[in-house]
């Protein structure tokens, strides 16, 4: 026997773009985005929120969707890789990835530059452990993390957070 539905509704805001939709109260926040709303960036991988594929930012903090309830977003601000690019113009995190060559097969990919925006956006500074840290909850089948590493590194690194690991920053030089 299927159990009924018991919906509810929540009003929330998904890449700059306010919603009021009806829920399940047992549907996870990756189920509404990607198969109600189309958000295909957002991944599901794992489904118990080990792999970060899922990764979305909630109020500005990374939140893996599969195990996030939909109910728990309503009145938040919620972003997907989809909403990073303006005018058709990659952010600067998403261009520190394609430059590095921090994508392999993209399925992780989303995940990891939602995690990395958060840390650029967020103004604190970070050593490479930090950040190694931050992104410890992304798995990546295709890779060694080091041109992933690299793309968060450099994309922190343009936002004009001062690296204590950087070379040039050791020999006083301006980031």
């Amino acid at each position: 026997m299927v159990p009924e539905k018991v919906l509810r509704q929540i009003s929330l805001t998904v890449n700059g773009k306010a919603l009021t939709l009806h829920v399940d109260i047992r549907e996870s926040l990756l189920e509404v985005l990607r198969e109600r709303l189309g958000y295909t960036g957002v991944k599901k991988g794992c489904g118990v929120g080990e792999c970060g594929a899922c990764t979305v930012l909630i109020d500005g903090t990374p939140i893996d969707s599969c195990i996030y309830l939909a109910v728990w977003a309503d009145g938040k601000e919620i972003r997907t890789v989809e909403g990073l690019a303006v005018n058709g113009k990659l952010s600067p995190v998403q261009e520190a990835f394609v430059e590095e060559g921090a994508i392999q097969c993209g399925f992780c990919t989303p995940g990891l530059v939602l995690s990395t925006t958060a840390m650029v956006e967020n103004g604190k500074e970070y050593s490479r452990e930090e950040i190694k840290r931050e992104l410890s909850g992304h798995f990546c089948r295709c890779t060694g993390y080091q041109n992933i590493l690299k793309a968060a590194e450099r994309a922190v690194h343009e936002a004009g957070h001062r690296c204590a690991h950087c070379k040039h920053e050791q020999e006083g030089e301006k980031g």
